[in-house]
């Protein structure tokens, strides 16, 4: 199923599933409450992740209902719904760095940039290059690395991202991720795969020179990451019987209808099964929790040497997933969505 958080006017944010190409969407709890079955499974996407295979199988049971039966109050066109990130406020976020080419090309850029303030550039990356500094560090090869998310920033495909005032550099970044819909301790990786609800596209917007300036004080990212709508996923949570091969995946960037980036899953240096086993050791994860991939080689305009602006309109498209379009604003916070029952399923 292809399951999406929407928002109507008259009726706020309900949990759905896209239906007919996408062109659809059925409302899961409008169609139990049709069909005289139990509906608080399908209150907000938490609780259907809580739910498990049950919440899952009545999930489709009622898309057969729907479809075999025309409960037709039950079905919005897409173009009448505003697609919210599928989880509005997941339970905790952590994102990952499992592109060796991401960092490669990452710190490339990085110490060209350091070089170039010296009087003979070539000749200082150079030096950088033989004194090994610009290879991925041996903790990398080590164990999956990742910093934790703010949980409450994240929006949704259509939304515009605010460009956060203190930045003058702002990036995307093209990623993917799953959500958790088991949890427990020291999960194993080959039993992790039975822990992924589903997949999602993630958009971890980076205001870089706020981070690069951070960073230097040896933590972070903070506010190089965390800003207000700097969360960016969805269309929709593909959830996992949908997608056989997650290491398989087209992946790619567009700015303004122009391709930036093409890379692809199968370049993953660490799997998800992976990095829920590291996760989870002595620590126990959560359904609901959310495990970015980190950026595809060649995913962002830091290896690219390309940046955002006010107006572009980024579209990112994961095979199998979707297309997440978002448009870069610099304007005043507009007024807080009422989100309370999200809220307190995310606790």
């Amino acid at each position: 199923m292809r399951l999406v958080t929407f928002n109507q006017v008259d009726r706020g944010a309900r949990v759905g599933a896209l239906v007919d190409g996408d062109r659809s969407i059925v409302d899961l709890q409008l169609a139990a409450e049709r069909s005289e079955r139990p509906a608080q499974n399908f209150r907000t996407m938490l609780t259907l992740i809580d739910g498990g295979e049950r919440a899952l199988d009545d999930a489709r049971a009622l898309l057969d209902r729907v479809t075999r039966d025309g409960i037709e109050d039950a079905v919005v066109p897409r173009e009448e719904a505003a697609l919210l990130a599928p989880v509005p406020v997941p339970r905790q976020m952590r994102d990952f760095l499992t592109f060796e080419q991401h960092l490669r090309n990452a710190r490339a850029m990085r110490f060209r940039k350091m070089a170039a303030r010296e009087s003979d550039p070539e000749a200082a990356f150079a030096d950088y290059v033989r004194s090994g500094v610009v290879l991925p560090p041996d903790v990398w090869y080590a164990q999956p690395i990742y910093y934790k998310c703010n949980r409450f920033g994240v929006i949704g495909t259509d939304t515009d991202i605010r460009w956060p005032s203190y930045a003058n550099v702002l990036d995307y970044e093209l990623e993917f991720g799953v959500f958790l819909g088991k949890g427990g301790v020291n999960i194993p990786a080959a039993k992790a795969r039975d822990c992924i609800f589903g997949y999602t596209i993630f958009n971890d917007v980076s205001a870089r020179d706020a981070q690069s300036r951070e960073m230097e004080g040896q933590l972070g990212p903070a506010k190089g990451k965390d800003f207000d709508t700097g969360n960016v996923m969805g269309p929709c949570l593909v959830t996992a019987d949908e997608v056989p091969d997650a290491y398989a995946l087209t992946m790619t960037a567009r700015i303004n209808g122009e391709e930036w980036t093409r890379g692809s899953s199968a370049t993953m240096h660490w799997t998800f099964e992976q990095i829920i086993e590291f996760v989870s050791r002595d620590e126990t994860l959560y359904p609901g929790e959310f495990l970015g991939s980190g950026t595809v080689g060649g995913g962002c305009g830091l290896e690219l040497d390309r940046f955002l602006a006010p107006g572009d309109l980024i579209e990112l498209e994961v095979e199998r997933i979707g297309t997440l379009r978002n448009r870069i604003v610099k304007s005043p916070a507009p007024a807080q969505p009422k989100l309370d029952a999200l809220l307190a399923d995310s606790d």
